[in-house]
């Protein structure tokens, strides 16, 4: 691609950058919380179809997907989960094929007294736009979009065919990406902007979701010494898990992406409920647990360790020696995955195309990281022999308060992102 037309490329994101803080605020004012991302995938099934794409509109059917690797467990059912897919088919295919994902579903806004606005009411100040998912990810499936708008303005289109995704189920289980490979979506390479700073992920970890559920014996609280409270038995339980954190953050433990990272692995207690009545001795108790997992490292055999730790330090308690630990996974059984050890061709074309299309923008060589965090990435890379490439806009708060991103990062990326597409896939004229 001569600099002739890159620069024409940079010039139609400029042109359109009004347009798509716009469509990026649209698409942000819509709650799209688990289970409630029904009104954003309609909007962006019209948005696609508009641009004269083949879209593709299904529910997921998890009798179709349980079987496949990369499957998360999940509670409840998916009658509102759906997927959108907008298909470019090329009229050359003289290129190689891309799918752009992204998801829409966000994490749940929290406490609506922390934030200065609303989280659902989007706002832009001093170069930043604020609500709930404008970083994590809609900025990004905005880039994906507004990349390909670029080329049309310039009269071209992919000469490959291009899969743009707009997925559900990211934030708990992945289930949405996986959806689409069950579905026969393949390509050549994969591009996901999460909010990563203009970084190239290089690994990212894996990620387990479990609950412990405790039963005590209920008593009035009088007579507390009689009973045997419930949320107190949670506490050496929670202690132990922290133990086998540490454990396996050990340096012998590390996968070499991490080798220099003291604390890659983060348990997290996100939830504890329990009891019925604050004069009652608590009869029960649940709580959830995030725990992180090296790339490599065996899901099962994490498991075990889990279970076994949970149980012998029930072991040692007078109380839930006779009143087992009950373990219920649901959520991400997500394995972990570095496109840093993905040598093949595709691979190496991929992340030189990226590295060019990001000089080509900022003027400064691609830097890379390893995350601490997972991605979708892992379906493409681990199942579908595809290498994926997360690289994203600048965002901060992602899962905060007050979450926004930097709408100049949010202009680069989709420069970068035109610019990956045309060397990448080749360009044709428009149809």
């Amino acid at each position: 691609m001569n600099t002739n037309m890159q620069t024409r490329l940079l010039a139609a994101v400029d042109d359109r950058f009004d347009d798509q803080i716009a469509f990026l605020s649209e698409l942000t004012a819509h709650p799209s919380t688990r289970g409630n991302e029904q009104g954003a995938q309609d909007f962006m099934a019209r948005e696609l179809a508009g641009r004269g794409m083949e879209v593709d509109r299904w529910q997921i059917d998890v009798a179709d997907i349980r079987d496949l690797p990369g499957f998360s467990p999940v509670i409840g059912d998916y009658e509102d989960a759906v997927n959108v897919v907008g298909a470019h088919r090329s009229a050359t295919r003289q290129g190689r094929s891309l799918i752009l994902n992204g998801h829409i579903d966000v994490v749940p806004e929290g406490p609506l007294e922390m934030w200065d606005s609303p989280p659902f009411a989007p706002r832009v100040a001093d170069g930043w736009m604020y609500g709930r998912g404008a970083g994590d990810m809609k900025a990004g499936l905005a880039s994906n979009l507004f990349a390909l708008d670029a080329l049309r303005a310039c009269g071209f289109a992919p000469a490959a065919d291009v899969f743009f995704q707009s997925v559900v189920e990211e934030e708990c289980t992945g289930n949405g990406a996986l959806a689409c490979l069950q579905r026969g979506y393949r390509a050549e390479a994969a591009l996901i902007p999460e909010p990563f700073a203009e970084q190239l992920v290089t690994a990212q970890l894996g990620v387990i979701w479990f609950q412990v559920h405790l039963k005590g014996l209920p008593t009035h609280v009088a007579y507390a010494g009689s009973g045997s409270n419930a949320i107190e038995a949670a506490v050496p339980l929670i202690s132990a898990l922290h133990e086998m954190e540490a454990r396996w953050n050990a340096p012998a433990c590390r996968h070499a992406d991490y080798a220099h990272h003291d604390h890659a692995l983060n348990l997290n207690i996100g939830k504890i409920e329990g009891g019925d009545w604050a004069s009652s001795v608590p009869a029960w108790c649940v709580f959830d647990v995030r725990m992180g997992i090296f790339p490599g490292q065996d899901i099962a055999t994490a498991k075990s360790e889990i279970q076994e730790v949970l149980l012998q330090a029930a072991r040692d308690n007078d109380f839930l020696r006779n009143n087992t630990p009950e373990i219920v996974y649901h959520g991400f059984h997500a394995e972990g995955y570095a496109l840093s050890q993905d040598t093949s061709a595709a691979a190496v074309g991929a992340i030189g195309a990226l590295e060019g299309a990001h000089r080509r923008v900022s003027g400064t060589e691609l830097d890379k990281a390893a995350i601490t965090a997972t991605t979708d990435a892992r379906f493409f890379g681990l199942y579908a022999d595809t290498p994926a490439l997360v690289y994203g806009p600048r965002a901060e708060a992602i899962h905060g308060f007050n979450e926004r991103v930097d709408l100049d990062s949010m202009r680069r990326v989709t420069q970068a992102t035109a610019l990956f597409i045309a060397d990448w896939c080749g360009l044709e004229p428009a149809g």
